[in-house]
């Protein structure tokens, strides 16, 4: 079974991106896969700066987060748009994961990712989508899965489960997880 971790770009208190994590993680529960669901807020890292890396070292919740990627063969991005770009949050998760040299591996080349964002907009975060790609793809050598899904006037778009309401999204999703699922594990 393909192991799958997920998490939003987000911590605020009823983010719209963790509302999609949550659903994704419910999903591949229920396509044969396994999923781990967590949450950044767990993992409390200061801002990137080179400095203070040379003095004090990464932070063991850097190490924990890259052991996390490293025990799953794929892993899910649920991202808000934050001006047209990511989340400085995801951003800064992501710069010292890929500094922290223990444990040994690189998450960002054993991993197939995909990713997905939210926002009330009509554009549903697919302009923070691109610069996330960006960074996963030309700045850390990642495979991320061309399908990705952007979920516009999300405020509106989970029902009182949390389970997406419009049927399109819904088809994207499967789709996009379906294909995360075969691609998970092909690096390794």
């Amino acid at each position: 079974m393909k192991k799958i971790l997920v998490f939003a770009g987000s911590i605020r208190s009823g983010a719209l991106s963790a509302k999609l994590a949550a659903h994704v993680a419910r999903e591949l529960s229920l396509m044969d896969a396994g999923s781990t669901l967590i949450s950044l807020a767990d993992y409390e890292l200061p801002i990137y700066n080179g400095d203070l890396e040379k003095e004090e070292g990464v932070p063991e919740n850097a190490k924990k987060l890259k052991a996390q990627m490293l025990a799953h063969q794929g892993v899910y991005i649920a991202s808000p748009e934050y001006n047209a770009s990511m989340p400085p949050l995801l951003k800064n998760a992501i710069d010292w994961i890929s500094r922290a040299k223990e444990p040994a591996g690189n998450p960002y080349k054993q991993c197939t990712f995909a990713l997905g964002a939210t926002s009330d907009g009509r554009f549903g975060g697919y302009r923070g989508l691109y610069h996330l790609r960006q960074s996963l793809e030309l700045g850390l050598g990642a495979l991320v899965i061309p399908e990705q899904v952007a979920i516009a006037g999300a405020g509106s778009a989970f029902d009182e489960r949390g389970a997406l309401k419009d049927e399109g999204n819904q088809k994207i999703l499967k789709a996009q997880l379906e294909k995360l699922i075969a691609m998970a594990g092909v690096l390794v």
